[in-house]
């Protein structure tokens, strides 16, 4: 089946991604929507101007849709992409990432149901811990890219995960609540390298941004290397 991924280039859309290719379906292009708003409830904004990079490792092709993130007026920014995907590249499938949010599998379900496409959610309410393994085991190398959390300073962002810091997230989870996949906006990823890229990707300039328990880390330079 031609599949277009919702692809905000964190760990999420990138697993449904490898998901979908896994399970013998093509991946026709990669479906981004650009927020000016950092707290949209549809669209992760961190590092979302990188996603070109993913997509050139990927050899996918990339839509990019921008909006201004209005709560539900942002889901007509959203249709307007998937529309475009399903006459240039011939789209039969939508793939998300979404994990646990009604809200966004429910707005996506209904944008599908009017253009007469399939949805997907691979991951839908995969347990965290185990999920987290998956992607280790199948040698995603993430980063964190924002947080949001107690529990989650400063020296967060821009860190890889790997078993050692994985458990010591599970540690914060447990004295602290948060959710172990970041459902609750805790904290958001980027991709460097998985087995969908031909080459991995290099962070050569970059800045933090702390203050008052939220961080950014903004990736100012980044390039494809071979793996």
């Amino acid at each position: 089946m031609k599949c277009g991924v919702l692809f905000s280039g964190g760990k999420d859309s990138t697993y449904a991604a490898y998901i979908t290719k896994k399970s013998k379906n093509n991946i026709t292009c990669l479906i981004t929507i650009v927020s000016e708003n950092p707290d949209s409830y549809m669209f992760h904004t961190p590092a979302i101007t990188k996603v070109g990079k993913q997509a050139e490792a990927m050899n996918v092709p990339l839509i990019i849709q921008k909006t201004k993130g209005v709560k539900e007026k942002e889901l007509k920014d959203l249709e307007k992409a998937i529309q475009k995907a399903k006459k240039e590249y011939g789209i039969q499938a939508i793939v998300t990432g979404t994990l646990a949010s009604v809200y966004q599998a429910s707005r996506i379900q209904r944008i599908c149901d009017k253009l007469e496409l399939e949805c997907f959610n691979p991951l839908w309410q995969k347990e965290p811990k185990g999920y987290w393994q998956e992607l280790l085991k199948n040698k995603f190398m993430i980063i964190i890219t924002r947080v949001s959390a107690n529990g989650l300073g400063e020296e967060w962002l821009g860190k890889k995960i790997n078993k050692k810091t994985l458990s010591r997230l599970i540690e914060i989870q447990k004295k602290y609540g948060i959710h172990l996949s970041f459902e609750g906006g805790e904290a958001e990823t980027f991709v460097l390298d998985c087995p969908l890229f031909n080459k991995r990707l290099r962070v050569i300039k970059s800045e933090k941004k702390f203050s008052n328990n939220n961080g950014i880390y903004n990736i100012i330079d980044i390039r494809l290397v071979d793996k």
